[in-house]
């Protein structure tokens, strides 16, 4: 500052200087208060948001079931033929000796206590166990979903009866058996190891599982080499030229494109040309594959740029060729970055819907797939399927099942950030 060509130098100490250092500190601590105030309603809303998931799907990991005792010492079934065996009539009858009291007309209310696929739960143990043949055993028997909500308070008892799908005589048999002690509520292993059905009690996750677990292995076989190799050659051996500009800028939009648009690609090329069988995983993968592709060709460009270039410098010094510098030291000091990326990228393609809804992988598959080419569903395609179900047990399970994939969510997230503090190298 000048006065007719003196310096004037500010006072430092002064009070026109001490107000404007109380405006810029007093700026920075509102811009600290709003960035703690966003993270603070982001995690509020996340807490918010994972407690209405555990309230509503909390009930979904236990499963009300009765003890009852099995008799085949009089069913008369022959070890080679216990398929054939009449389980409806054996899993009735002893349904009946738990209560043998009740009138024939009020049987039929009194089955319908119980999981419709009584008979075939029991066939199924037995031919796991032939052993038990001509014996008598305990079997842990799902009551049917009306009465499995009953017992976890989802229906209550004070409703008049004509307004809920319990009846007040069932009700009765269900207190009379828990006083007995013949009721239980175990940890529902069967909502990871069954697969779909259109029974509540007895619908699980192990289908969409499994599909998941294929069509992640398809993507990742697909984009993981061909995303590198790309971006290798795209960073290091592609001409700076109008072509490169356009296919770069290309992959950049690509990455910014609506899955629905990859899903709608599927469906005409992969479904319409090519003839791929509907609603397998593989053509679930490769759909995927193609969503994922532009995200890893520029993570891997991304991380081979990290590298110095004085690596690549020394070892062409040394007589190495352009292959061998990539090969043998570039790929290798950029893979941990790299391998974030993938895992990240793979994590978005397991959460993704509307791709694998428009190649059909919402049909209702009550068999877990055996391969790439087997139908199936996946765990987002599963959540869509129970969430449009008009059976009131669906919802609960609706609920656990967005909880299982937020948790292979969180561990492939995990997995990402352990390997990038790991194996990351900075420089």
């Amino acid at each position: 500052m000048s006065d007719g060509g003196t310096i004037v130098r500010p006072v430092w100490n002064s009070p026109e200087m001490a107000a404007r250092r109380r405006k810029r500190y007093a700026a920075d601590r509102r811009l600290k208060r709003y960035g703690l105030a966003a993270i603070i309603f982001a995690i509020g809303f996340l807490a918010v948001l994972v407690s209405s998931l555990l309230y509503s799907g909390a009930s979904a990991f236990v499963q009300t079931k009765v003890r009852v005792t099995i008799d085949l010492t009089t069913a008369d079934i022959a070890p080679d033929d216990i398929m054939d065996a009449s389980w409806r009539k054996i899993v009735r009858g002893s349904l009946r000796d738990l209560e043998p009291g009740i009138p024939r007309s009020d049987l039929r209310s009194y089955y319908g206590m119980f999981t419709s696929s009584a008979p075939f739960l029991v066939r199924d143990y037995v031919i796991r166990n032939p052993e038990l043949v001509d014996r008598k055993f305990d079997f842990e028997l799902p009551f049917a979903d009306p009465l499995d909500q009953f017992a976890k308070g989802q229906i209550s008892r004070d409703v008049p009866e004509d307004r809920r799908r319990v009846k007040n005589k069932q009700i009765e048999w269900f207190d009379k058996l828990q006083a007995e002690g013949l009721v239980s509520k175990p940890f529902n292993f069967g909502l990871i190891l069954n697969s779909d059905s259109r029974f509540p009690e007895l619908a699980g996750l192990a289908g969409a599982i499994s599909g998941s677990f294929w069509v992640l292995l398809v993507c990742f076989l697909i984009s993981f080499p061909v995303g590198i190799a790309a971006a290798v050659y795209l960073e290091e051996f592609a001409p700076k030229n109008r072509l490169t500009d356009l296919i770069e800028i290309n992959i950049n939009n690509l990455a910014a494109v609506p899955s629905v648009v990859f899903g709608l690609l599927g469906l005409a090329v992969f479904l319409g040309w090519f003839g791929l069988p509907r609603s397998a995983p593989l053509v679930g993968g490769m759909v995927l594959s193609l969503m994922t592709l532009p995200t890893m060709i520029i993570v891997t460009r991304a991380a081979l740029r990290s590298v110095p270039s004085a690596i690549r410098e020394a070892a062409l010094g040394l007589g190495a060729s352009r292959h061998e510098a990539i090969m043998h030291h570039m790929l290798p000091l950029s893979m941990p970055t790299i391998l974030t990326g993938t895992i990240i990228g793979l994590a978005q393609a397991l959460g993704e819907t509307a791709p694998l809804l428009l190649i059909g992988m919402n049909a209702f598959i009550t068999s877990a797939p055996e391969g790439v080419f087997s139908a199936s569903t996946a765990l987002p395609t599963q959540i869509y399927i129970w969430a449009d179900s008009p059976e009131r047990g669906f919802v609960s399970r609706t609920s656990a099942a967005i909880l299982v994939l937020l948790g292979f969510l969180v561990i492939m997230n995990g997995l990402a950030v352990f390997l990038r503090n790991r194996f990351e190298r900075r420089w």
